[in-house]
């Protein structure tokens, strides 16, 4: 039986990658199951191969879990599609999308074709280089390729409400503070105004003053 041994690379992380080994009669389900196996995640995702050129352009598909749109036009299992059947070059190369909710996008080329040793268990990993980035999330200490069409939303975060726009536009309004430190100025000098004013009004003064000045002029 032959034995085709693929280079996984992460299209992202070219410093990271795996060698695997699966028989030629294996699907590409299996492989697929191989990958995760080798890099912790979680494969039970939908995701894609990719019949491939040197280019890495996507041809035809071989899916894992497909969409509606992708089962009723016929897409191509992993589950029922075995590996010998899209081999038609000893370099052959498929672009490979893992979870297409969160991908990880991978270069997948066949490197080597062997004969099957005994004993061994296949999909077998022959070769493991550099630690794969975490599946999920942004975890602190880690390199992780960062949630792709999620835009940070900021009034959403905060919990902002249409009610709330109001708001928002008085202090769009007084840009600095400077609008509303002029209106309690302006308000407490009418304060003092109202406090003070009737005091030293003119009539007052004229009642006051004038009167008594009036006054002492008789009296000469």
């Amino acid at each position: 039986m032959a034995i085709y041994r693929f280079k996984i690379t992460f299209e992202d992380y070219d410093d990271i990658s795996r060698e695997i080994d699966v028989k030629s009669n294996q699907t590409f389900e299996e492989l697929h199951t191989a990958i995760h196996q080798a890099t912790g995640y979680n494969p039970d995702y939908s995701s894609s191969f990719y019949v491939s050129n040197d280019q890495w352009t996507k041809g035809e598909e071989i899916a894992y879990k497909p969409n509606e749109r992708k089962a009723s036009r016929g897409v191509s299992l992993m589950e029922n599609a075995k590996l010998s059947n899209f081999i038609d070059d000893p370099h052959q190369k498929f672009y490979y999308t893992f979870n297409f909710d969160r991908p990880f996008d991978f270069h997948v080329e066949l490197v080597k074709i062997l004969n099957e040793a005994p004993g061994v268990v296949y999909p077998s990993v022959f070769k493991s280089v550099g630690e794969a980035p975490k599946q999920f999330g942004n975890i602190l200490g880690t390199t992780v390729i960062p949630p792709t069409n999620e835009d940070f939303d900021f009034l959403n975060e905060m919990e902002f409400s249409p009610e709330d726009a109001e708001d928002f536009s008085e202090v769009k309004d007084t840009g600095l503070g400077l609008g509303s430190i002029d209106e309690e100025e302006e308000t407490v000098a009418e304060e003092e105004e109202d406090e003070f004013g009737s005091e030293f009004s003119d009539n007052d003064e004229d009642d006051e003053f004038g009167g008594g000045r009036k006054g002492s002029h008789d009296d000469y």
